[in-house]
């Protein structure tokens, strides 16, 4: 049973040493907007000298993973490629395609079209997986191609006729509804929140009757996509990131060791009322360790 415990001294170097890997969300625990954590890209060059992969999941479906790969260079950190990012867009289009493609190539043919519910960033993936979207490049008259998912992903221009769109397209029972990820609220730098996919999501299955399949954390499917492109034992990985109900429990649901950073969304409370809860499920949060900031973990690495 995990037992949130500080990780520090000597311990340290007793969990990173053999760990062959570490997976990092990324806002809240690598950067804070557009400022990186104190101490961040130092321990993933640290990491990379020690020949430890670092490897990064993030729930952010805004941003396509080559806009992901910029932002990694533009805040300091150096050396991180596009095959290394595992995000919800990109992984919810790996999904999409395996459904709608059966995991093939090509450009869509006979698979339908997706709608999508989100920003470019997301779109591009899709596109970028081969799927067509809805309203772009239609057939021409008399050639309808039908709408065979709708893809929820974060999306500030929610209107009210995107949603009924989008259930028009779900009254078709062969329509997947799929969510690129759960997280109901994102933190704003002003100390205010923003609505997350979560919050769109439930809408969506609100008005359609419908309940959406969701690709990111605490899903196990982005981790399934890491371990096909890298072959990563998971009793050899650890998990880093800063949202319980998240990154905690997904590093769970996949057989990781998980730590908590206090720089980002869950508090070190929040995780010790779920340890001495009586509830199973909620014993699922709480992570096997945690330290203040990632850089905390810069002692536990050679020189």
């Amino acid at each position: 049973m995990a037992s949130c415990r500080r990780l520090s001294g000597a311990g340290l170097r007793e969990v990173l040493g053999p760990a062959q890997g570490l997976l990092f969300d990324c806002d809240g625990v690598l950067w804070a907007g557009e400022r990186a954590v104190p101490g961040a890209p130092e321990l993933l060059e640290r990491l990379r000298r020690s020949g430890k992969a670092a490897l990064f999941v993030s729930n952010n479906s805004r941003r396509s993973v080559a806009e992901l790969e910029r932002r990694f260079s533009r805040l300091g950190f150096r050396g991180v490629r596009a095959e290394h990012v595992f995000s919800s867009a990109l992984c919810s289009a790996l999904f999409l395609r395996q459904r709608l493609l059966g995991g093939g190539g090509g450009g869509g043919n006979g698979a339908g079209r997706v709608f999508v519910l989100g920003g470019e960033g997301l779109r591009g993936e899709v596109r970028d997986a081969g799927l067509r979207l809805a309203g772009e490049g239609e057939p021409a008259p008399g050639a309808s191609e039908p709408v065979r998912a709708v893809l929820v992903g974060y999306d500030d221009q929610f209107t009210f006729a995107k949603l009924a769109q989008a259930c028009g397209y779900l009254r078709d029972p062969q329509c997947l509804l799929v969510a690129t990820d759960p997280d109901p609220w994102h933190p704003l730098s002003d100390g205010q929140r923003t609505p997350g996919t979560g919050s769109l999501t439930a809408a969506v299955e609100t008005a359609s009757g419908r309940k959406a399949l969701v690709v990111g954390k605490p899903n196990t499917y982005m981790f399934d996509c890491i371990v096909e492109r890298f072959g990563v034992d998971p009793s050899r990985t650890l998990m880093v990131g800063d949202r319980l109900e998240t990154d905690i429990l997904f590093g769970k649901n996949c057989g990781l060791s998980t730590i908590l950073t206090l720089t980002g969304v869950s508090r070190l409370e929040e995780a010790q009322a779920y340890m001495a809860s009586d509830s199973a499920a909620a014993k699922d949060l709480v992570p096997n360790y945690y330290v203040d900031s990632i850089a905390d973990l810069i002692p536990g690495l050679d020189e």
